[in-house]
């Protein structure tokens, strides 16, 4: 489905994608980022199995999906850093809850090589942070997925397969 995919963001929503990942074997090749070196640091001590960036722009170069599970405040942040590092024909989604402000970051930076399709996972817990994660959060929990205009009717199969491989029921 996806031969490389980039997590940027590795607290409840992020960690527990990157472990259902791995859990369901969806990729070979999974690359985490998260700018807070407490994360990452717990991340490395838990011996997942995945590549560990310190440099978000590295992270994302060779991905064919970036996840950013990150609080929507960052969003314009870390698509202005990434945005000529990210992989000519790559999915960009998100799991934030608003999409009016972040279709419009996306717009206005003008990805046209990217297919964005924004996610929203209805899943959480009342726990936070990487230690919460756990791979099963998503299992017979909604997903809504919002394809933008543009997007690829192809992208749009991939990014519901994939959140179905998560365990989501998608809309």
């Amino acid at each position: 489905m996806f031969e490389n995919i980039t997590i940027i963001g590795c607290g409840l929503i992020g960690s527990s994608i990157l472990r259902a990942i791995t859990k369901n074997k969806i990729t070979e090749n999974l690359t985490i980022y998260d700018k807070s070196k407490e994360v990452m640091s717990y991340l490395k001590k838990q011996n997942l199995g995945v590549n560990i960036s310190n440099n978000i722009c590295t992270a994302v170069k060779e991905a064919d999906l970036i996840i950013m599970a990150t609080p929507l405040s960052a969003y314009n942040e870390i698509l202005t850093s990434i945005k000529k590092e990210i992989k000519k024909n790559s999915i960009l989604t998100d799991t934030g809850s608003a999409k009016k402000n972040i279709n419009k970051i996306v717009e206005n930076l003008n990805l046209d090589s990217v297919s964005w399709i924004a996610s929203h996972p209805i899943a959480g817990t009342e726990e936070s942070g990487p230690k919460a994660g756990f791979a099963e959060l998503f299992e017979n929990r909604w997903c809504i997925i919002s394809p933008s205009a543009q997007s690829k009717k192809e992208d749009v199969n991939k990014i519901r397969k994939f959140w179905e491989k998560l365990g989501s029921k998608v809309k």
